[in-house]
C-alpha cells in the first residue's frame, strides 16, 4: 500500500498492465498473464508468475511489487462478524467488516480515509476527509484478509463516499467484474452513496452493480440538517436522475434509512417517503442507529421498527429491517479507526 516503495501491481487494470508491458519492452500478451496471476490465482510474490520469462519477472521486480498488505488488527464479534483495521499512512487507518450469514459472506469495504460528507450520525464523518484510497488500497481490503476466497458479496458501505473517489472506485469495480480480472457478477456488489449527483450518472452508465442511496429523511430541510450534501444535491434531484434508468431487471436500487427516534419515524415521514419514491422500483432497508459517542440520536424499540416497516410495506414499498451485526466490536463504520487514531495521537503526544 502507500508505504511500499515500489509501485504495486494489485489495483492495475488490464489497460494499465498493457502500458507497463510496453514500458518494460515485454510482449503485450504478458498483461493478461499478469492479470490472471493477480486476480485469479492471487499470488503473493512475483516469482510465482511461472509462465512469464525470467527476464520479464526480473524487469517487473525491479520496478513493481505485488502490493498486498495484511490488516494490523482483527476483532471478532460474538455473532461471527469480523472487523479488520488497516494502516494506510502514519496515523491513518481504514476498516473493512467481514459479515458471514449462512452461505453468504459479505465484505464491507472503505473507499476513503475519513469522509467529507459530514453526516451528523456517522463516526467517519467526524474525521473529515483525510484522503481518498488508491485502487490498490481498495482491493487490498478484499484480497489480503483470510476469508478472501470465501466472499460471496461486496458492499461499498465502509468509510468514505465512493462517488467522491470516482476514478479509483470505478477502476476497482472494473477489476472485480471484468472477465480478465476477478470475474465477479455485478449483482454480487452494492455501492452506497449519499447522493453525489455529478457522478451518479457516470456510475449508472459505466457499471452494472447495485445502487444504495443513503436517504435517512425524505424532507429537504430535515435531511439537510443531518446530511449537508442535501444542500448541493437535493434528494429530489437524485430521484429525477434515478427515474431515467430501469431498475426492473437484475440491477437493484435500494434506500438506506437509519431510523432515529422522534426524528424521522413519524406518519408524515412515511407519507413523504411514498411520494418521493413513487415510480421507482426499489426497496427500503431500515437500519437501527448504532450509537456513537456524544450523539443525540437513538434508535426506536423493536416494536416501533416493525410497525414502521409494516406500514411502508402495506403502502407498496418493499421494506426490510437490517439485522444489526458486530455491535460488540464497534462494527459501525468509522468507530474502530477513530479510536485507533486517538490512541496513536495520545501515544505520540
Amino acid at each position: 500500500m502507500s508505504h511500499t516503495q515500489k509501485e504495486p501491481l494489485y489495483g492495475k487494470t488490464l489497460e494499465q498492465l498493457q502500458e507497463i508491458c510496453t514500458e518494460l519492452k515485454l510482449p503485450r500478451f504478458n498483461a493478461k498473464q499478469i492479470a490472471r496471476w493477480l486476480y485469479v490465482r492471487r499470488v503473493h510474490d512475483l516469482s510465482e508468475m511461472t509462465d512469464l520469462s525470467l527476464a520479464a519477472r526480473s524487469a517487473l521486480e525491479a520496478n513493481y511489487s505485488i502490493g498486498l498488505v495484511p490488516p494490523i488488527k482483527e476483532s471478532t464479534s460474538q455473532d461471527g462478524t469480523k472487523k479488520y483495521l488497516f494502516k494506510v499512512d502514519d496515523n491513518q487507518f481504514i476498516e473493512a467488516a467481514y459479515i458471514p450469514d449462512g452461505e453468504r459472506a459479505t465484505l464491507c469495504v472503505s473507499s476513503q480515509v475519513g469522509c467529507r460528507m459530514g453526516c451528523r450520525f456517522c463516526a467517519t464523518g467526524r474525521q473529515g476527509l483525510q484522503r481518498s484510497l488508491s485502487t490498490n488500497e481498495i482491493l487490498n481490503q478484499i484480497l489480503s484478509i483470510p476469508e478472501s476466497q470465501k466472499l460471496t458479496n461486496l458492499v461499498f458501505m465502509g468509510m468514505g463516499e465512493p462517488l467522491d473517489n470516482m476514478d479509483n472506485v470505478m477502476r476497482a469495480l472494473d477489476i472485480i467484474t471484468s472477465p480478465w480480472g476477478m470475474a465477479w457478477s455485478p449483482t454480487r456488489i452494492t455501492l452506497s452513496t449519499a447522493g453525489v449527483g455529478k457522478n451518479l450518472r457516470r456510475f449508472l452508465e459505466q457499471s452494472k452493480v447495485h445502487l444504495a442511496i443513503s436517504l435517512h429523511n425524505p424532507f429537504h430541510d430535515q435531511r439537510k440538517e443531518i446530511m449537508p450534501i442535501e444542500s448541493a444535491y437535493p434528494i429530489q434531484d437524485i430521484m429525477e436522475i434515478l427515474r431515467e434508468y430501469d431498475f426492473s431487471g437484475q440491477r437493484r436500487v435500494s434506500f438506506e434509512y437509519i431510523v432515529m427516534e422522534g426524528m424521522n419515524d413519524s406518519p408524515a415521514h412515511i407519507k413523504e417517503l411514498c411520494r418521493l419514491l413513487n415510480g421507482v422500483k426499489c426497496r427500503i432497508n431500515l437500519i437501527r442507529f448504532h450509537k456513537i459517542p456524544d450523539s443525540p440520536y437513538f434508535s426506536p424499540n423493536n416494536e416501533k421498527m416493525i410497525r414502521f416497516r409494516d406500514t411502508l410495506t402495506a403502502k407498496g414499498i418493499q421494506t426490510t429491517i437490517r439485522a444489526s451485526r458486530g455491535e460488540d466490536i464497534k462494527a459501525a463504520c468509522g468507530l474502530l479507526s477513530t479510536a485507533e487514531q486517538a490512541k496513536n495521537r495520545s501515544t505520540n503526544d
